[in-house]
């Protein structure tokens, strides 16, 4: 953390209160502006100006939910506490959703204050350290976006054991961004200019994968008309990238295991044994730790992957990182389509920060993409939001002339829409469309045919 004294601004309209909580951190040479009107406190206020602001709730004229909402209009990054005396769970919910970093309750302890407080503090210099580290990795198609503490962190231990050759395991749902993860563990290490190799190990048919990941000799079975390199020795002197390891067969398990311990492995049908030198990233949204106890997976394996291993929060753990995640979509897709969205209406994107997201940052993605090829307004609006995030267990029957409002309708528009713009954008390459959308490559060649597209 800096050597400068940190600035914080303090708003509490009880005096008592106010000049004893100066007191404390005036005591751990804290440069505080304490004030008891929140409109003298706002005045003050400006861009830059402090590194935290901690306020009470309850206050005349301007009360401690419009100071925060004006701290994070003029400066988003300036982490708020708020303090109160009644204290709720729909008023923790509420600050919390607006943008503070925490709240306490009245009375408390100085100790558990200095505590949040430098807590809040850390917090920003995690920011400002992993600033470097996504602007560098917008080099790359997507990119890691987000400040909560969660991510932050996972961002500087993956920074700190990149420089480190050893394995790496990423857990996570679905759709969290393991792949991204990996590639910034690849991108600051010192095997950054070899070859970043990933394979889906659930993505190919089990009698394939052995030949995938090892190679084989022409003739070691039916249809091996030629010697084929497999992807490990492809990756020599660069980082493999195991994606849904856990969905590794068991045998195929025992020849990893002896490749990770001896760097070297068979091709398929040979008997010469060849050397490389790759690092192992892998990444699983299963609980390994249950598959081995099920049988499913070694447990050796198990360890040799497993020596750092990285959980990525699941987006719902997330919400504050929402509105940076949807900007970030929209400005990569105006960008590749030309459009010029600028966002979605206040209450589009309310219904966006309170929804669960069981599809993660992948989801969010997408229902970017279809409200923009749906919509391409200035401001989307709550409407189209609702079609694609807000849907009811069981659709209503589309009207008999499949009206502009039926969802079946508006959902096959933007279908037609969204393929055409890939298919403009790939080239018709459908696997660089199938890459782009999540698809698979058979759905994405059955959309094409169904509405006659080409």
């Amino acid at each position: 953390m800096s050597d400068r004294r940190k600035r914080i601004l303090l708003v509490d309209n009880d005096e008592a209160v106010c000049r004893m909580v100066e007191a404390i951190l005036l005591d751990r040479d804290y440069a505080v502006s304490a004030y008891t009107r929140s409109l003298d406190a706002m005045t003050e206020f400006a861009p830059g100006n402090y590194d935290l602001v901690i306020t009470d709730i309850k206050m005349p004229v301007i009360n401690g939910l419009d100071v925060l909402q004006k701290v994070k209009q003029q400066d988003p990054a300036v982490p708020v506490i708020m303090i109160t005396a009644h204290a709720t769970v729909d008023l923790s919910i509420q600050a919390l959703r607006k943008g503070a970093y925490d709240m306490l309750t009245k009375p408390f302890e100085p100790e558990e204050l200095l505590s949040r407080i430098r807590n809040a503090l850390r917090q920003t210099e995690l920011i400002k350290e992993n600033r470097e580290l996504k602007e560098e990795l917008a080099a790359w198609q997507g990119s890691i976006v987000g400040n909560s503490p969660h991510l932050l962190n996972i961002l500087e231990t993956a920074r700190k054991v990149a420089i480190r050759d050893i394995p790496v395991l990423i857990s996570g749902e679905s759709g969290t961004g393991k792949e991204l993860v990996a590639r910034a563990i690849r991108h600051y290490s010192k095997r950054r200019e070899g070859k970043f190799v990933a394979i889906n190990c659930g993505a190919i048919p089990e009698t394939l994968l052995e030949s995938e990941l090892f190679g084989h000799r022409k003739g070691a079975f039916t249809g091996a008309d030629r010697d084929h390199k497999g992807l490990i020795e492809t990756a020599d002197g660069g980082t493999l990238f195991l994606d849904e390891v856990g969905t590794l067969p068991l045998n195929v398990q025992k020849t990893l295991l002896r490749f990770l311990q001896e760097q070297e492995f068979y091709r398929v049908g040979d008997t010469t044994p060849i050397k490389v030198d790759v690092r192992v990233l892998s990444a699983t949204n299963l609980d390994l730790q249950a598959a081995v106890q099920s049988g499913s997976f070694r447990e050796d394996l198990y360890y040799r992957l497993n020596v750092i291993h990285l959980r990525l929060p699941p987006l719902r753990e997330r919400h504050s990182d929402i509105p940076l995640l949807v900007a970030h979509f929209i400005k990569e897709q105006n960008k590749r389509f030309g459009t010029q969205v600028k966002g979605f209406s206040r209450a589009a994107m309310e219904a966006m920060v309170g929804y669960d997201w069981p599809g993660n940052i992948r989801q969010l993605s997408n229902v970017v993409q279809a409200a923009m090829a749906i919509d391409c307004s200035d401001y989307i609006g709550l409407d189209v939001v609702a079609q694609l995030i807000e849907l009811p267990e069981k659709s209503a029957a589309p009207d008999r002339d499949g009206g502009e409002g039926d969802y079946a309708s508006a959902l096959m528009r933007f279908e037609i829409e969204y393929l055409n713009r890939l298919l403009q954008a790939s080239g018709g390459n459908i696997e660089e469309i199938a890459h782009q959308s999540g698809m698979n490559v058979a759905t994405v060649y059955r959309k094409i045919k169904k509405y006659g597209l080409r």
